[in-house]
């Protein structure tokens, strides 16, 4: 016979559903012009046809293309769909709904954990280009591991603008997080190292680099990245390497741009999306993961602290299906 949990553990168990509901309910609303997005022109499709054909499925390539899915995306899946229409015999343009639903969570599930970093002692470089929500992210992640009982550092490695520094700095403090800063202009790989020892020698668990993200400079970009990577495989080699790049969902398709340029001057492991509340363009998570195979990590909502949450395919595309 199953014994029931402790009160206090039943407690904490109904908490953390409430968490994910409120989370979901986020989700569903912050994606609703997203829904209305890709949605509205296939659903328009479905009412117009009453049997899948090749007129029907022309139509529906056409909507997902205008839905900000971009080409590359639109033509994979379209070629997935074909496949599983005719395997499963499917007449019923209702059908297709669910198909697509399936279609989609499949491009964006990834075989391997992609949170093992948080399980290690583990150094996360975080990179994009300015205004795009990566101190804010750092500083929301920096909240969040400190609350789940870790030890985190902060390094202030974006060090082209002061502005960048300063509020990172204020961050560290409301998350009451150790930051390792130097001024303007100094060097970010002298921040790195200088955080790196600070991280040994406190024994962190995490240790969070802030880094320039000047793409107008690509050349000066990448040796500053290579040099921070080299530092950290020199002076703490056990630690865990995860590289984010943060991406603002409202710019649709320049933010898929975006992701291909980092992909060429950095080992990017995986994508933070800000911004998804209230922006059509949410199609973007799933065109970075079907055309650069990059998945995305953490999503943002919303502008409080537990609003950047772990992605989770199955429920975005629930919260993108969800009436």
């Amino acid at each position: 016979m199953r014994e029931n949990p402790p009160a206090e553990q039943r407690k904490g168990i109904e908490m953390t559903e409430e968490k994910k509901k409120g989370f979901f309910g986020k989700l569903v609303e912050g994606l609703s012009k997203t829904r209305n997005n890709i949605l509205g022109g296939v659903e328009q499709v479905i009412h117009n046809f009453k049997a899948i054909d090749e007129d029907f499925l022309e139509e529906l390539e056409e909507a997902l293309i205008v839905a900000d899915l971009g080409v590359g995306t639109t033509i994979r899946i379209m070629e997935d769909l074909r496949v599983k229409i005719k395997e499963r015999k499917l007449r019923d343009v209702q059908d297709v709904r669910g198909l697509l639903q399936e279609e989609l969570v499949e491009i964006m599930r990834t075989d391997q954990d992609p949170y093992i970093f948080e399980r290690e002692r583990s150094v996360l470089l975080v990179i994009g280009v300015n205004g795009v929500g990566k101190t804010t992210t750092i500083g929301k992640l920096a909240h969040q591991y400190k609350s789940q009982g870790k030890k985190v550092v902060l390094a202030a490695a974006d060090t082209f603008r002061a502005a960048a520094i300063d509020q990172l700095v204020e961050w560290a403090n409301r998350a009451s997080v150790e930051i390792i800063a130097q001024g303007e202009n100094a060097d970010p790989g002298a921040v790195v190292y200088d955080a790196v020892q600070a991280a040994k020698a406190r024994k962190a668990d995490i240790l969070i680099c802030d880094t320039a993200g000047r793409l107008h400079n690509k050349k000066n970009l990448m040796e500053e990245l290579r040099k921070v990577n080299r530092i950290i495989e020199r002076e703490y080699p056990d630690a865990y390497k995860e590289v984010l790049l943060v991406l603002d969902s409202t710019t649709g398709q320049n933010a898929l741009q975006q992701a291909k340029q980092f992909k060429e001057i950095a080992d990017i492991t995986g994508i933070v999306l800000t911004k998804l509340d209230g922006t059509a363009k949410g199609g973007i998570a799933i065109a970075i993961q079907a055309e650069h195979e990059i998945p995305v990590k953490f999503i943002g909502v919303g502008e409080g602290l537990e609003d950047l949450q772990k992605f989770d395919p199955v429920s975005f595309v629930e919260a993108l299906f969800e009436k």
